[in-house]
């Protein structure tokens, strides 16, 4: 099912978490500037083979800003696997969805930095870097035309509703290609393919529930919602354990209420769901000094629970 069919909660989201998570400034003071930066050779990412993102001019490019590394004008989708030691591999892994609007992906505060983080718990995680709207190839261009995408959206009419059309095709087939070539390297990488999840942030996580919603072959065993739209879906039947982390001051999604979890409660599916005082919004895996910062502690703790993840690092 392509996205226009997908549940109307969350259709028209994207350009605000795009907007959220690109211009999200983390509590402790760092460089907002962009700086160009050389693509890394990325020696061990996997093209998923969905192929190049159709119409695409602009080459990929990386930059740097709040001291973390960016992709952007992703042509071909890629995945990145962070092994844990097996001898303490829980056989659960993770597809791992940086947010940025569908214009940029935070690949170390959402990416590599949060797959890390899943293995040192023994959880195999996979970054999937999926392919993006176009950007200026210049990097003038470029933050020019965040800023303005930035301005003409800096007062949305209501957070959490539906307000621009957005298909995400290419993402949501590179999400489920993801899901795929994991399950056929399974016994190579010592994952129990029924126990593969999904966590996103943003964006990504939007990512993340489309890939749920929309049916397919995915199926992801749980869900990690980020700081993502929490509009009212309507759930399926089969839908898995969901852990939700948001800030009460998010700038988009903090004031727009908590319609996805009550969707996931009215319909009997387990769901964790934390609100955090203060954070506001790209909180990731910065280091902050607001309680948001243990998202990750919490996470872990709720995979652990599911015996998903061994508490021990």
């Amino acid at each position: 099912m392509m996205w226009k069919n997908v549940s109307n909660g969350l259709a028209g989201l994207w350009l605000l978490a795009g907007l959220a998570c690109a211009f999200a400034v983390p509590v402790q003071a760092q460089d907002d500037r962009m700086a160009s930066i050389p693509m890394p050779a990325q020696a061990r990412a996997i093209e998923l083979g969905t192929g190049k993102l159709p119409g695409a001019t602009a080459p990929e490019a990386w930059y740097t800003q709040y001291g973390s590394r960016f992709a952007r004008n992703v042509v071909v989708a890629t995945l990145t696997p962070y092994l844990p030691n097996p001898a303490k591999a829980t056989g659960a892994a993770v597809i791992v969805a940086p947010g940025g609007g569908f214009r940029t992906l935070s690949m170390e505060n959402e990416g590599t930095d949060v797959a890390q983080a899943l293995a040192a718990h023994g959880v195999a995680a996979f970054v999937l870097k999926y392919r993006l709207n176009q950007t200026p190839a210049d990097m003038p261009g470029f933050e020019r035309s965040m800023r303005e995408m930035f301005s003409g959206a800096a007062r949305p009419p209501q957070p959490n509703r539906p307000s621009l059309g957005a298909d995400l095709g290419p993402q949501l087939a590179d999400a489920r290609a993801a899901f795929a070539l994991v399950r056929r390297r399974a016994m190579e990488w010592h994952v129990d393919p029924t126990k593969i999840g999904m966590i996103g942030f943003s964006a990504g996580a939007m990512l993340t529930l489309t890939t749920e919603l929309s049916g397919g072959d995915a199926k992801p065993a749980f869900l990690g919602v980020i700081y993502g739209p929490l509009a009212p879906v309507t759930v399926p039947s089969d839908a898995p354990p969901m852990f939700v982390a948001l800030a009460a001051d998010d700038p988009f999604f903090g004031g727009g209420g908590y319609g996805l979890i009550d969707s996931w409660r009215a319909a009997k599916k387990p769901v964790e769901f934390h609100l955090f005082e203060q954070g506001g919004h790209g909180f990731g895996m910065y280091h902050k000094t607001t309680t948001s910062t243990g998202w990750f502690d919490e996470f872990t703790r709720w995979l652990t629970m599911h015996g998903w993840a061994r508490s021990e690092q």
